[in-house]
């Protein structure tokens, strides 16, 4: 399904669906944002409350851990927004005559 780390091929090997009609945009962006800032930051202030560290702590426990998450789930989110674009027939909104 990709190419690469999150582009889509053209099409599937398999079946042979063309995947010109998925536009995943922001959204998985977003929630891989949003999932890993509230777990970054509540392991950061746990860190913080019980030990008390230097900043260059946080940097070297925290942005890692940023990384990780966000490439671990980037990508099946976006292939989960494909699948999910397919199943519901998802298109361009249009206005109505």
């Amino acid at each position: 399904m990709f190419q690469g780390l999150l582009t889509l091929k053209p099409r599937c090997e398999v079946c042979g669906l063309d995947y010109a009609f998925a536009d995943s945009a922001d959204g998985p962006a977003v929630f891989v944002m949003l999932t890993t800032g509230f777990a970054a930051v509540g392991l950061a202030l746990f860190i913080e409350a019980m030990w008390e560290p230097p900043f260059w702590v946080h940097l070297i426990v925290t942005l890692p851990l940023c990384a990780l998450i966000c490439l671990a789930t980037l990508r099946p989110l976006k292939g989960l927004m494909v699948f999910l674009q397919f199943r519901n027939k998802a298109e361009q909104g249009r206005l109505a005559p």
